[in-house]
């Protein structure tokens, strides 16, 4: 049987890579711990299997030494404390499908004759908060009352996406890697990222987090949207971004989610507090970490009691259990932005796109989920 002879730091490098521990993996590679002392080598086939169990492009273990892998837009994210030292294959293969994807809807745009979108890159970082933030919910038509009077997080949430969907953004929200359910997005890691361009301006949303969360994620992706800026984001209120921009970005999202002056109105000072941030969560549609912080920014709390509010906060959320399931249909449009796909399909129906391209480009692998899919948008030959 022929072994590859490969450097064992590129085995250790790969299973860390992918957030595993050696008796994660023993089972079905009983020669791990050998493999990585260089005892023995595994066959081609081997590597093949131990690739794809730990998400690696089975080239990278022909390398002498393990890549340096970087993130392919810029790292605005603050995790020096989650012990993320390096990204996720997760991560970066999410990034890269959606590259792919705003590529092909970029040359859709051209061949279709879409004028460039002239809001991508409309405001910088010194123009005021609350203006840039009025700017953005006229262009979007984004009305607070009209949130407030939606049952659930889902529809408020739903609706926001149509809303940047029909100005021309690509959002694309899921909490998976592509269509597989057994890699699952850790929204420690990250919350979203924006990808800039002015014919297919795209955003993703980590859907591995809250409905709530996923409203202040797109709305902070907006504002780089706004600033024509690529970014990986995993905003955080209780504390202050090291950079300039994810502070400016942060200020932008809470602004135009929970208006200051709206927010000043509502409060009840002599309420529960508790029950009040409760209650303003549920009028604004937002997270109770948002509610917080724009309570403490209109100065109703001390720096000692928002902390103190906060990190309570944090800690009865991680208790309460997230929803799953849903139409496969529905959920589908909305990982790949019902934009993108309506696109993508009516392209491959008039030909212009191959079925193999766009079976890659949606993450399906049978003609009836295509079909499915295609008569659940609306679009048809």
């Amino acid at each position: 049987m022929n072994r590859v002879e490969i450097n064992p730091n590129l085995i250790r490098w790969a299973y860390e890579r992918a957030g595993y521990v050696v008796t994660d993996l023993e089972r079905k590679f009983p020669k791990l711990l050998a493999w990585g002392r260089g005892e023995t080598y595994p066959t081609l086939k081997q590597i093949e299997s131990f690739a794809k169990a730990t998400h690696t492009p089975v080239g990278y273990f022909f390398l002498q030494e393990p890549p340096v892998e970087k993130i392919p837009i810029p790292d605005f994210r603050t995790i020096e404390k989650k012990g993320f030292s390096h990204p996720s294959p997760d991560l970066l293969d999410t990034i890269y499908i959606c590259q792919q994807r705003q590529e092909w809807y970029r040359d859709y745009a051209r061949f279709a004759g879409e004028k460039p979108l002239s809001l991508v890159g409309s405001i910088r970082l010194d123009d005021n908060i609350i203006l840039t933030a009025t700017k953005i919910r006229n262009i979007l038509n984004f009305d607070v009352e009209e949130r407030h009077q939606m049952l659930t997080w889902t529809d408020a949430l739903r609706h926001f996406i149509e809303q940047a969907n029909n100005v021309g953004i690509l959002v694309m929200c899921n909490s998976v890697v592509n269509n597989n359910n057994h890699r699952h997005l850790d929204p420690e890691e990250f919350h979203g990222f924006a990808i800039a361009d002015n014919l297919a301006p795209l955003i993703f949303i980590n859907g591995g987090d809250t409905k709530s969360a996923q409203m202040f994620t797109l709305a902070h992706e907006l504002a780089h949207i706004w600033l024509g800026q690529s970014a990986v984001s995993n905003a955080q209120l209780d504390i202050v971004p090291n950079q300039h921009t994810e502070r400016w970005c942060n200020q932008v999202a809470a602004e135009l989610l929970v208006p200051l002056d709206l927010m000043k109105q509502e409060y009840k000072k002599t309420a529960d507090l508790q029950n009040e941030v409760n209650r303003l969560a549920k009028y604004f549609k937002v997270s109770t970490l948002v509610i917080l912080r724009r309570i403490y920014d209109a100065g109703k709390l001390t720096d000692e009691k928002f902390q103190d509010a906060y990190q309570r906060e944090i800690k009865r959320l991680v208790t309460i259990p997230r929803g799953t399931g849903g139409d496969f249909y529905l959920t589908l449009g909305t990982r790949m932005s019902k934009r993108f796909t309506k696109a993508l399909i009516s392209s491959t129906l008039e030909g212009r796109t191959s079925f193999t391209e766009s079976f890659r480009l949606l993450g399906v692998k049978k003609m009836e989920t295509f079909n499915h899919l295609s008569q659940d948008l609306g679009v048809h030959k």
